[in-house]
């Protein structure tokens, strides 16, 4: 007979694929990373000017990724809506007038102060969204009707552009997520067994993902806020807040070409014990 494995070397195997169906599910966002890194550091095409060679790359990476069943025709509109949205904020955030951020480096394809690339970065995240749906098969208890999500996301995606004109509306609209997703579970199957964990929480540790991934950006000099001007420093916590919003967005987006997918424990019955 042969042991049952412990439940140590069950979570050991558990928490392995875990992480590697994560890694998975970022290849994108983390292709991209790694073209920024590298060609931070080496870059040898006098001829093309970098960011136009990071906007190439993601093109034919995406391709590859079609080409190679490794992502669906769904993922690919999902990144596409994905880069129409981020390029209308991008405009507006590193407008003349706004100047959240600006892009220091000179570049052919792009637009205003805007280089093509910027979109995929923020596609990088619908394509982790919707590659992770899929292999861990998502599914959620007390999911809110999809029109308050709709209004709620609105709000949030007004507010990235109002709150540079009237009051700041971030909290706000935080408290009322709360409110709209606080019983709200995701259900995800890392093997066979659906674990589970508030949704709040994974939106949440998503963000400090991308917070990290923002600063290995800025370091890379991809973009450059007004405090790192005159020299690299870390991204602030505060903007964890910001990331949450978009995280919020991102996800809405996401579920309205998926669709939600509703978690439906398993009964077992039993039968009942029949004397004579």
């Amino acid at each position: 007979m042969t042991p049952s494995p412990s439940k140590f070397t069950t979570f050991i195997h558990e928490f392995w694929l875990f992480g590697l169906k994560q890694a998975y599910a970022c290849v994108f966002g983390g292709f991209l990373l790694l073209v920024m890194l590298f060609t931070r550091y080496w870059y040898p095409i006098e001829s093309l000017h970098r960011y136009d060679f990071i906007f190439i790359a993601a093109i034919v990476f995406q391709l590859a990724l079609l080409l190679f069943k490794l992502e669906s025709l769904k993922e690919a509109a999902i990144i596409l809506l994905f880069h129409i949205v981020a390029t209308v904020m991008e405009l507006f955030k590193t407008s003349d007038a706004i100047q959240s951020w600006y892009y220091p480096e000179e570049f052919i394809f792009g637009i205003g102060n805007v280089p093509l690339f910027t979109g995929f970065m923020y596609s990088a995240v619908g394509s982790y969204l919707a590659r992770v749906s899929r292999i861990f098969d998502f599914r959620y208890t007390h999911y809110p009707k999809k029109t308050y999500t709709l209004i709620l996301v609105t709000a949030v995606y007004i507010n990235f552009f109002s709150h540079h004109y009237i009051i700041d509306m971030r909290w706000v609209i935080l408290m009322a997520t709360v409110v709209l997703f606080y019983k709200t579970h995701i259900h995800f199957k890392v093997i066979k067994t659906h674990r589970s964990m508030p949704l709040l929480l994974g939106w949440f540790l998503v963000a400090v993902f991308i917070w990290f991934a923002e600063n290995i950006a800025t370091f890379a000099n991809i973009w450059i806020y007004p405090n790192q001007t005159n020299g690299w420093e870390m991204v602030s916590l505060a903007k964890l807040s910001s990331w949450y919003l978009l995280m919020l967005l991102s996800f809405v987006m996401v579920t309205v070409v998926q669709g939600i997918k509703a978690h439906k424990p398993i009964v077992i019955q039993r039968k009942a014990r029949v004397t004579e």
